[in-house]
């Protein structure tokens, strides 16, 4: 340990409970409580909830463990509430020294406890998003904001006309890719639990002040919230790919599959006004869903082609129960009486050929149905959907035959007269179908590129199979099932990580025809380029495997599309933040330019993660900051871990995250922002030449030096996170932690997360700014070039969730002074130069809701990093019992305060 940094002052080797100031008194609580609260600028129902749901966690932790763990928590409550807010020496060490004066069975208890507080935060937070959201809605106008697709499309028309802004319209596509990255700490279980405490909160909020149904709603909440606190926080083993699948299947069940036809009318309703669900819409099914859970091979030997198919066949389940449903529930509306809305001759004959097949079914709907024939037909509908689910006949081969049944509803409704149920009920169910078809989720496989090579030199050279290669061929034919059974969509796009060569790509091919020659797969091979060196190299890649025959014939079939993939996490690890996202650019801008010159229909597929170092932040800033014709109305990215969840978990937020990606998607390639983003980097190239150069050189001055790797593993839980059971991938592919050639970008984020520095999101950026050195300048540049703009702004979020005080205890833990002062150095030169161009004194003062989000949830994040800190000191020390009933004590309390700063933080991983 360095003496250096032992003689900090906010640094205590061994603390003890007499450096502790006298427990306040309940006043003084309430006080120091309310000042904090009311400098946040907490909306007064959100603060509400707040005080509610922690008011009844209170007498949970009361029930359960007594009064003395409740004033426990609460002294290291206030204690860290006082260090945030006084900012001294004193203050923090108080913290500090009530967080090491715990056992080690009381500190387990209270970092538990904070991390149900921050479940119940979080919660709040959403309801409180929610609630906004629903305030807007009933208020003229307030709906068309400026970052929909109906305002998107109108400012679109002005700048393109009308047929030209329609063409637009009808071609674009929003496809997230959801992922298994382990970066949702948190239990299935505990969001379940969440779930329904969020919809007791809804009804809490519905009933009348005081009446029976609050008191309902208060009372089971409480019992939820003893649930949560009672459910084990840690998962005892990593999940399954099965497991993650079904996890991934939860928020198709609860949300996605209702919600998103619900997108699409409300932009109908707003771009079309009354005369929406009244006539056919103009709105297309732009929402695509992929997903990579039981398809993402690379680097995990637990996904094999049997889980493949499996992933497969749970997805395909689930949408055809939910279509199931639906077409029974809309059916059973559609009572209108074959007198005033005949059927038409295609309707007539769909319900003859389905009396023939099912005559005993077709007399049960009959009897149930009489006089009324698209009621019939619809719920024969449900019942070959049924059918289809089970394998049996009278059964969909494929999803257009159902929409053509649809449609032949839609049309007879349509000229009936019946045209507000042509165009509503039935327009949903052709909606969900456009969208998921039988697949539910679009299936990719995602496999290294040279796991390819070798399997091919075994293949080639006479070599005996290993069964590593086996298993690379069976795989193809895990794809041909899955097309033949659910659909060329349900899978076929193959992922090539680490392309570095266009043999790379021909590599997929080769293996295809090895495992079933002619019968092999129809297969949209895609590159993945991760580094620095691969990003540069991408143009003449592509170039040359578009020449390849089955790339021919493959663009030739689809209207010469091609999609690439850009990795954000390696090339961010690899060159640092700074220099990443310029190099993304540019390769970007580069295969946007030969995309466009070879006539070809690009569609660029956007690798990131939940955190800033993963290329995450506010996506629709994203996409207007991308290069010209980069995006063209197609936006494709991947969603992991906990993002999934804040996304997408709950109906309202869900419809306007896709919503507002959607609109920015439109708008990226209006000619006003085209020419923003061009002229912007071609007026700022020599500033982004500059802190390329000086980010990438201040970034190997730290990653390069001399024992950088198990310097790093020392100062950040990083070996520690391998034990948390957060999804079933390993966290390295197999190098130790000598190298960080291997080690995953998503243990390399979470890990500097965990200690309160977020380096993966922000090193190097204050060096790069100061070599540019011209603030009025770059101020400009802020202002008007959206690169740096969504830069700047997503660094400001990471370092306000970084803090230098906990920052300097998890420096102190290891023995290098000079990589610490770097890290340190660095922080507070990009902390200035951030305030300085976003404006104000502090962080984030642009953004209030959000600098009030995470100012809300600091000081309890504070508590929890205490107690890591405690855990890690004592793994860290040389006479550590290794295995020993205390080290598993030890590790025990680290993994769960794990678990609770990803919830406090939160965008993680």
């Amino acid at each position: 340990m360095s003496s250096e940094w032992a003689r900090h002052p906010g640094y205590s080797r061994s603390v003890t409970p007499e450096h502790s100031f006298p427990e306040p008194t309940d006043t003084s609580a309430i006080r120091i409580i309310g000042r904090f609260e009311a400098g946040r600028g907490i909306p007064d129902a959100m603060r509400s909830d707040v005080r509610m749901l922690g008011g009844l966690l209170g007498q949970v932790l009361r029930e359960a463990g007594g009064d003395d763990l409740f004033e426990d928590v609460e002294r290291l409550r206030l204690a860290t509430i006082q260090a945030y807010d006084e900012e001294t020496s004193d203050a923090f060490e108080r913290a500090a020294a009530i967080a090491e004066s715990f056992t080690i069975s009381r500190a387990d208890e209270v970092a538990r406890a904070f991390t149900c507080y921050f479940h119940l935060v979080n919660l709040a937070e959403e309801h409180q998003r929610v609630r906004v959201l629903r305030e807007r809605a009933g208020q003229p106008g307030r709906e068309d904001a400026a970052d929909t697709v109906a305002s998107a499309y109108a400012r679109l028309k002005t700048e393109v006309g009308d047929d030209e802004a329609r063409r637009r319209l009808e071609g674009l596509r929003f496809h997230p890719v959801f992922t298994a990255h382990p970066t949702e700490a948190r239990r299935r279980a505990v969001s379940s639990s969440i779930r329904r405490l969020s919809e007791l909160l809804t009804q809490h909020d519905a009933a009348s002040d005081d009446g029976a149904e609050q008191r309902r709603a208060h009372r089971r909440m409480l019992e939820e919230i003893d649930t949560l606190w009672r459910t084990a926080p840690l998962r005892a083993e990593k999940p399954s790919p099965t497991d993650e699948v079904r996890t991934v299947m939860g928020v198709f069940d609860e949300t996605l599959f209702t919600t998103v036809p619900h997108v699409y009318r409300r932009i109908d309703d707003a771009l079309r006004g009354d005369d929406s669900g009244a006539s056919a819409p103009i709105v297309p099914a732009f929402v695509r869903i992929g997903s990579w859970v039981g398809g993402d091979r690379d680097g995990n030997p637990f996904v094999t082609a049997s889980v493949t198919r499996e992933a497969s066949q749970i997805a395909s389940d689930h949408v055809l129960r939910g279509l199931e449903r639906a077409l029974e529930r809309i059916g059973r509306t559609l009572t209108l009486d074959a007198e005033d809305t005949p059927p038409s001759p295609a309707v007539s004959s769909l319900w003859d050929a389905f009396a023939a097949a099912e005559p005993r079914v077709a007399s049960e709907l009959g009897a149930r149905s009489p006089g009324e024939p698209h009621r019939r037909v619809l719920l024969a509908l449900a019942h070959r959907v049924s059918a289809t689910r089970r394998g049996e006949e009278p059964r969909y081969t494929r999803p257009e035959e159902l929409l053509a049944d649809l449609r032949a509803v839609q049309s007879s409704l349509a000229d009936a007269g019946a045209k507000r149920h042509a165009f509503g009920g039935v327009q949903h169910l052709i909606w969900q179908v456009e969208t998921y078809g039988f697949h539910l989720t679009e299936l990719e496989v995602r496999q290294h590129s040279q796991v390819h090579a070798k399997a091919l030199a075994e293949l080639e050279g006479g070599e005996a199979l290993s069964a590593q290669t086996e298993e690379v061929l069976e795989v193809f034919r895990a794809i041909a099932d899955i097309q033949r059974d659910r659909g060329l969509r349900a899978a076929g796009r193959y992922v090539v990580s680490f392309t570095q060569a266009a043999s790379d790509l021909a590599n997929v091919h080769r293996l295809a025809r090895h495992a079933l020659g002619d019968d092999a797969p129809v297969l949209d091979v895609v590159p993945l380029f991760e580094t620095f060196a691969d990003l540069q190299a991408a143009p003449g890649i592509l170039a040359e495997a578009v020449t390849f025959p089955e790339f021919r014939s493959r663009m030739a079939d689809t209207g010469n599309r091609l999609e690439v993939m850009l990795g954000y996490s390696d090339s961010s690890k690899d060159v640092g933040p700074v220099a990443a996202n310029l190099a993304l650019y540019e390769a970007q801008a580069k295969i946007a330019l030969w995309a466009q010159e070879s006539g070809i229909e690009l569609t660029l597929f956007h690798g990131r993660g939940g955190a800033l170092g993963r290329g995450g932040g506010p996506a629709n800033s994203a996409i207007l900051a991308q290069p010209p014709h980069s995006v063209d109305g197609r936006f494709k990215l991947t969603e992991q871990g906990e993002v999934i969840f804040a996304r997408y978990g709950e109906p309202a937020i869900a419809m306007r995250h896709i919503d507002q990606v959607a609109a920015a998607t439109l708008l990226a390639s209006s000619p006003s922002v085209e020419k923003r983003t061009s002229d912007a980097a071609e007026r700022f190239a020599d500033i982004a030449a500059v802190m390329d150069r000086s980010s990438r050189e201040r970034f190997f001055s730290l990653v390069k030096a001399e024992g950088f790797a198990p310097w790093f593993a020392t100062v950040t839980p990083m070996e520690e996170i391998g034990l948390l059971a957060l999804g079933s991938r390993p966290a390295r592919r197999g190098l130790s932690v000598e190298s960080l050639e291997d080690l995953r970008a998503i243990p390399w984020v979470f890990a500097w997360t965990q200690a309160r520095i977020n380096l993966a999101g922000w090193f190097g950026l204050g060096t790069a700014l100061a070599a540019v050195g011209d603030e009025a300048r770059l101020i400009e540049a802020y202002r008007d070039w959206p690169l740096l703009h969504t830069m700047i702004d997503n660094v400001a979020m990471s370092l306000a969730k970084t803090d230098e005080r906990i920052a300097r205890q998890y420096l102190a833990l290891g023995d290098r002074d000079d990589l610490a002062q770097l890290v340190l150095d660095e922080m507070t030169l990009t902390r200035e130069w951030v305030v300085r161009l976003t404006g104000g004194v502090g962080l984030l003062e642009n953004k209030p809701i959000l600098q009030r989000a995470v100012q809300l949830r600091t000081p309890y994040v504070d508590a929890l990093s205490l107690l890591q800190l405690r855990a890690l000191r004592a793994l860290r020390e040389p006479d550590a019992a290794s295995g020993s009933g205390a080290d598993d004590e030890q590790k025990r309390l680290l993994l769960l305060s794990v678990s609770g700063v990803a919830a406090g933080l939160q965008n993680t991983g």
